[in-house]
């Protein structure tokens, strides 16, 4: 299946991806548009749009203080524990406002931005960043349980 969303990825729309890949659809593949083009490009690519939120007619979006990687979980409605947790680090990092629901979410948003600074392409984030991801799983895992 294809996935699209906005390009320039930093914490929700990497850790979606990851989230996709581990979780949802392991054959998962993911486009980078600009925001203007997702709604169309996603049509013409027969892809499922997420993380756009000042466009409402996506639904895997923020919702409320949540963000997109809380809609995943509760789109397709993953029980795992260790990863309902993790979505409170990723809101952390990527909600002004919601920092406090996790302490590590500050360092979540400093490794993504650090990534960015980088100059990295977007799928060279994903393909960097997706250990970052498991690591953290794991350590929710092992810390909760």
């Amino acid at each position: 299946m294809k996935w699209i969303t906005r390009k320039d990825v930093k914490v929700d729309r990497v850790a979606c991806p990851w989230l996709i890949k581990r979780f949802v659809d392991s054959q998962a593949e993911f486009l980078f548009v600009e925001e203007k083009d997702l709604l169309d490009e996603a049509k013409r690519q027969s892809a499922t749009p997420f993380d756009a939120p000042k466009i409402e007619a996506i639904k895997l979006n923020h919702r409320g203080p949540r963000c997109t990687f809380e809609a995943i979980i509760e789109d397709y409605a993953i029980s795992d524990s260790a990863v309902q947790r993790l979505g409170l680090i990723v809101r952390a990092a990527d909600v002004k406002g919601q920092e406090e629901v996790a302490p590590e979410g500050i360092g979540l948003r400093s490794i993504a931005q650090g990534f960015a600074a980088i100059g990295l392409s977007d799928e060279e984030r994903l393909a960097r960043q997706f250990p970052v991801y498991d690591a953290l799983y794991a350590y929710v895992k092992s810390k909760h349980q």
